[in-house]
């Protein structure tokens, strides 16, 4: 459903990590590959990553923002809020878009159909082309390998772009130390 990206989040022990791709595809044809696809809002208390157009996801970058702000940063309470606006307006909620939020508490993946995911886990989501390959390295990584956080995203979307035509190996994260816990 969404072709041209890769997102997978992880919030582990010590940090809450997000990382995604750069490239930008249309149709078959790949338009950029440095693309920036996450980014910390609040004042860098929360992780944010797209799968979807670019446009889009600034307009719902800076929409989520402001929740967060009337929310004083509850995350709960902002991706409540933030979705069932995403849902209501009618422009928007036709979107083919995916996103995914996180702090060193909670995780979850937002659509503009008004759903609201917290995964089973508590710990690991991914969204785009390349999700399900970078979900499943993430997890067989945390099960056999002694990675920080950081290092377990960058390798499961190493994977993901070794098996998603539309995932390449242009590797972006971010993090939250867990003092914010």
């Amino acid at each position: 459903m969404f072709d041209a990206t890769t997102i997978l989040a992880y919030k582990g022990k010590n940090r809450a990590v997000i990382g995604g791709d750069g490239q930008v595809t249309f149709g078959d044809s790949v338009l950029k590959g440095n693309a920036t696809k996450i980014r910390t809002l609040h004042n860098g208390k929360i992780l944010a990553g797209f799968a979807g157009s670019t446009a889009d996801a600034f307009n719902l970058f800076d929409m989520f923002e402001e929740f967060l702000k009337d929310k004083k940063g509850d995350i709960l309470k902002s991706v409540i809020e933030f979705s069932k606006a995403w849902r209501k307006d009618k422009v928007l909620r036709r979107l083919e878009a995916m996103m995914i939020v996180l702090n060193n508490d909670h995780i979850f993946i937002l659509t503009g159909n008004g759903d609201v995911v917290e995964p089973e886990d508590g710990e690991l989501a991914s969204i785009g082309s390349g999700g399900n390959y970078a979900i499943s390295a993430a997890r067989a990584l945390k099960k056999h390998a002694k990675l920080d956080e950081e290092e377990l995203v960058k390798e499961a979307l190493h994977v993901a772009a070794d098996l998603c035509i539309y995932t390449n190996h242009n590797i972006k994260t971010l993090t939250l130390d867990g003092e914010n816990k």
